[in-house]
């Protein structure tokens, strides 16, 4: 059984509900999963995980939330190496740069991506909900 961490930051609820659907996707493919926010996980954790689902939403001109998610993901950074994961989030404006960027650092670190990356503008309506427990059945 995989054991997989869903870990993610929302300020409006959007990427929390995409969060959830993640999680139930992995569980529904007999996963063990957690579900943190991004300042309850830090680098320490990543080793005990299979894989590791990161969600964030656009802010600012199209980049993480830099606060908390980016402090925490810049902290694990070295230890993406090999390790499969998962990137999703929501935005509200602009065309997805934030997750272009986001992949591409990843991959740039060694992280293997699992699926394409998830972005749903703003609230995820039931088919993007749908997309989002894909995204966590593929971590499983």
């Amino acid at each position: 059984m995989s054991k997989i961490a869903v870990v993610y930051w929302s300020g409006t609820g959007n990427t929390e509900s995409m969060a959830k659907a993640v999680v139930k996707g992995a569980k529904d493919k007999g996963a063990e999963v957690n579900l943190f926010t991004s300042a309850g996980f830090n680098a320490d954790m990543i080793d005990e995980y299979d894989a590791v689902a990161f969600g964030c939403p656009a802010m600012g001109a199209e980049e993480l939330e830099d606060s908390e998610f980016q402090p925490m993901f810049d902290s694990l950074t070295d230890k993406l190496s090999g390790k499969k994961i998962a990137l999703f989030g929501s935005y509200g404006w602009g065309d997805g740069e934030w997750m272009r960027i986001w992949e591409e650092n990843c991959k740039n670190a060694g992280a293997e991506l699992t699926s394409e990356s998830l972005i749903i503008n703003e609230t995820p309506d039931d088919e993007g909900l749908a997309k989002c427990e894909e995204l966590g059945a593929s971590l499983a």
